[in-house]
């Protein structure tokens, strides 16, 4: 009988050629997986002489995981379980590098010695490309799971409408993936549907993509706005068949967009009440009272005795001192040129005795160390929030005694701290009203770089902290 390897030795002239000829790598084993016959393709795919691939075990080629899966088919093929198997693995190459193969492996029973023939094509490239398109689609799932998105696929002709997976992770378990055209069309908010049929009907083969923003009811009753993104593909007859598209929960963005609106209203607001109070101040105080000052200096002539003349000059120059003083005051209010003279801490105490004088009230003031250069910027923005905080509390809080700190933390922030014993307020709610002033100092803040916190509860009091870097966020990032 001859041997397996005289067999491999001596086959058809055009047998031999082809498996010679063959741009896939193929080795004859013998029931050992010990190679008796191999390829050019195959020699040149691992690297490795003809010679040293006929000195090797099958399974001296693979990772220790891929060989474990050849060895269990491998196993299988010797006890007549199977007669052929394929998978993918990698195979070392004489360098050590790997390239991934499909292997295929066959059972030879029709010679005297049962045979193996195994294929291997290189499929190096093909695993690349996929792990590629894996990574592109892992990172467009997450970027879609992040911002909110989900793709969709409306079948018109069935009207049935199929979403990504990435719906059900935006807005819960209980969203469905597979429904209706006509029950998603009646979960859009009434207001918003008209619109939405109207961007459907609008879609030729001339105009096949549209966009169109509206809000939806979701499975826990609550409303989100969606902006769906589609295109249309439609037969040859022009009727519509298919669109396809991405949806993007903007609701958060929708809320911005009206915040701000609300906040140039209320900014639009106090501009007003600002404009009004000062023509209040000069037509009801200060017109008044020149008006007046005007009367008494036009008596003086009437006056004939040295005593009366003097008297009435006196008075008249005091309510031009109360005049200054008062012009003063409104012009502070407007700006503080205290600021640039003195610095935040002596502006901000100028002004606390102001006050505490103007309204009879305990204003305790106390300053750290603050640093001498302190920017224009955060100057003028603590200076402001220490304004509005002040005035927020002598108008509200209902406190005689106030207590007011700057001092300088370890990570470079300056503090600013008023406390008042006051009736209290629930913060929730005065930053959602309509007032101005939490508000201010809070855009004032973030401007800087800085924060807002307030502290209150009603019949306790109120402790506002104001921190702002000693470089606003403005000028660190110019200097980046």
């Amino acid at each position: 009988m001859e041997s397996g390897k005289a067999q491999a030795d001596r086959p058809g002239d055009l047998f031999y050629d082809v498996l010679q000829a063959s741009p896939i790598g193929i080795a004859m084993e013998d029931m050992e997986g010990r190679p008796l016959f191999v390829n050019p393709a195959l020699c040149t795919m691992l690297g490795y002489s003809e010679e040293e691939m006929r000195s090797k075990h099958y399974l001296e080629f693979s990772p220790s995981e891929d060989a474990k899966r050849d060895r269990s088919l491998f196993e299988q093929l010797r006890k007549g379980l199977i007669d052929h198997y394929q998978i993918e693995k990698c195979f070392f190459r004489r360098d050590g590098s790997l390239v991934w193969g499909r292997l295929s492996i066959s059972l030879l029973n029709g010679l005297p010695s049962p045979l193996v023939i195994a294929m291997v094509e290189d499929i190096t490239e093909k695993k690349k490309v996929e792990e590629t398109l894996r990574d592109s689609e892992q990172r467009f799932r997450l970027a879609a799971e992040l911002g909110k998105m989900y793709s969709f696929e409306w079948d018109v002709t069935t009207d049935a409408v199929v979403r990504s997976p990435e719906r059900v992770k935006s807005f819960g378990a209980t969203e469905p993936l597979r429904f209706s055209h006509q029950q998603f069309v009646n979960t859009i908010h009434p207001d918003d549907r008209p619109r939405f049929i109207a961007t459907i009907a609008g879609l030729t083969p001339d105009n096949p993509a549209a966009e169109v923003i509206y809000r939806v009811q979701v499975a826990d009753g609550g409303l989100v706005w969606l902006k769906s993104s589609g295109r249309a593909f439609f037969d040859g007859d022009g009727k519509m068949i298919r669109v396809i598209g991405m949806a993007a929960d903007v609701t958060d963005l929708k809320r911005a967009e009206e915040a701000l609106s609300d906040m140039a209203g209320k900014l639009i607001e106090a501009h007003e009440e600002e404009r009004t109070w000062i023509a209040r101040e000069l037509h009801d105080d200060i017109g008044q009272r020149l008006a007046m000052l005007a009367w008494n200096l036009g008596s003086l002539r009437a006056y004939t005795s040295l005593t009366e003349i003097q008297g009435g000059i006196g008075k008249a120059i005091q309510a031009i001192s109360g005049l200054d003083s008062d012009m003063r005051a409104m012009a502070y209010r407007l700006h503080s040129p205290r600021l640039e003279y003195l610095g935040l801490a002596g502006a901000a105490s100028a002004y606390c005795s102001e006050r505490s004088e103007q309204h009879n009230l305990d204003i305790d003031f106390h300053s750290e160390d603050l640093p001498k250069d302190l920017s224009s910027e955060v100057s003028l923005c603590l200076f402001r929030v220490l304004q509005e905080a002040i005035q927020n509390a002598i108008k509200h809080s209902g406190s005689q005694r106030f207590e007011v700190s700057f001092s300088l933390t370890l990570s470079g922030m300056i503090c600013l701290t008023v406390h008042d014993s006051g009736i209290g307020f629930d913060p929730v709610e005065a930053l959602r009203g309509r007032g101005l002033g939490f508000v201010s100092m809070k855009e004032r803040l973030h401007l800087v770089g800085g924060e807002l916190s307030i502290q209150s509860q009603r019949g306790t009091g109120t402790t506002i902290h104001a921190c702002a870097p000693l470089i606003p966020r403005t000028k660190a990032a110019r200097a980046k």
